[in-house]
């Protein structure tokens, strides 16, 4: 009886003497062929955390299928108004700062940042839907294998008319950094697209949602999703030549391989593509699409077909690399491949098709539109609220539909240069 009581002792104190040992040692999680692990407590579940969700869903999802109960069919047109990026301090852009022959052609061809508000809250007034450029218009393959194009007919709640917005020069071209323009897009730390701007008074650099074209639709989107059909915004027109939406990410081709200078340009403009991709992204989830206006804004109208085809190629490599694919080209200044694309097939308009362009949009005084039928092709005109149509009174008839010229006008910045209405 004592030996059995000894070696019980002598287990017990043993065990006691391991403890400690167990619980300083290293290796302390590691199961031999001969320890059993001590059965852990269930650990709580960490608990997942909440996406935050995208504001942009309620503007996807507002219409439901069920309500898309008007037809509009390929009779009916859809208009389509292009703007050029606004102008974010006119009294800036409007005063002695600039030179009149600037401060005239930027009156021409711009609207301000409030005079862009006002448009938007007409034409939304007067029931326009925002739709993708994208989708009225398809490519269709008949039964002998001839491929067309081919008006959609768009599926719309009722009362609402379809609207197309492009914006032309988005790339914050070096004169709009000096002239009142703000300098670039960026994507903010609440994950939503802003653009930088320097105050052109005070020199301050700031962010800004209400100064630039990209974020004042977004926000007037968010703010009345019923403005868009299941997401769609408006299309980009873009160069190349001074890179996209504020980044440098244009290639110099004269600076050579061997060139010293090669290795720190080819850094510098890598930066910037990286820099401009998660903006690119953010725009494409946010309802924006994107279309050609040409690498070198050149005119199509009057340049020798290889000068075009060196152009398109490098549009692809520097611009389209980075948005995606397009099948839309926007002619720069209006011009027309071959100076008539609407009843001719020339060679420039050949080679551009060839190269998957399928809907050329230039400018007029309607939204006119023509199937062509020796190629598969579509051609469309685009109006343009800017000074010229605003100041001007049978411009004042035509653009009715959308809104009162004198009512967006705004003549108290602008320069003295009278209307006609």
């Amino acid at each position: 009886m004592n030996g059995m009581f000894r070696r019980a002792a002598a287990l017990a104190l043993a065990a006691a003497l391991m403890l400690p040992l167990a619980a300083c040692g290293k290796g302390s999680d590691t199961v031999g062929p001969n320890n059993t692990p001590a059965a852990d407590a269930t650990p709580t579940p960490e608990a997942t955390p909440t996406p935050t969700p995208d504001p942009y869903d309620a503007v996807r999802n507002y219409w439901s299928e069920d309500q898309l109960t008007q037809a509009w069919g390929p009779d009916q047109v859809v208009e389509h108004l292009f703007f050029h990026p606004v102008i974010a301090y006119p009294e800036y852009t409007f005063s002695s700062a600039i030179s009149a022959d600037r401060q005239k052609g930027l009156d021409d061809w711009m609207v301000t940042a409030d005079e862009f508000k006002k448009i938007l809250q007409s034409v939304y007034d007067k029931g326009y839907i925002l739709v993708n450029m994208g989708d009225v218009w398809s490519e269709v393959t008949d039964e002998n294998g001839v491929t067309r194009m081919q008006r959609n007919t768009l599926m719309l709640p009722e009362g609402k008319k379809p609207l197309v917005i492009s914006f032309d020069d988005v790339n914050y071209y070096q004169y709009m950094l000096e002239e009142g323009f703000t300098s670039k897009l960026v994507l903010g730390e609440d994950g939503q697209i802003w653009a930088e701007t320097k105050d052109p008074f005070t020199g301050e650099v700031s962010l800004t949602q209400d100064l630039d074209a990209t974020p004042i639709l977004d926000n007037f989107v968010l703010e009345h999703p019923d403005f868009s059909l299941n997401g769609a915004k408006a299309i980009y027109s873009l160069t190349g030549y001074e890179g996209i939406f504020g980044y440098r990410t244009q290639n110099d081709i004269d600076i050579a391989a061997d060139d010293p200078a090669r290795p720190a340009f080819d850094a510098k403009r890598q930066a910037e593509i990286e820099a401009v991709k998660p903006i690119i992204e953010r725009l494409k989830e946010t309802g924006w699409t994107f279309g050609s206006h040409t690498w070198g804004h050149i005119r199509l109208d009057s340049r020798p077909l290889e000068s075009i085809q060196r152009d398109t190629v490098r549009w692809a490599e520097e611009v389209g690399s980075l948005v995606g694919p397009t099948n839309i080209l926007f002619y720069p200044h209006g011009g027309r491949p071959d100076g008539d694309d609407w009843h001719t097939t020339g060679p420039v308009f050949q080679y551009l098709q060839s190269q998957g362009f399928r809907i050329f949009a230039s400018v007029g005084i309607n939204s006119f539109s023509h199937i062509k039928s020796d190629i598969s092709a579509v051609i469309c005109d685009r109006l343009h609220p800017d000074g010229t149509t605003l100041r001007n009174g049978k411009a004042l008839k035509w653009y009715e539909q959308f809104y009162d010229a004198r009512e967006i006008i705004d003549l108290d910045v602008r320069p003295d240069l009278g209307t006609t209405w």
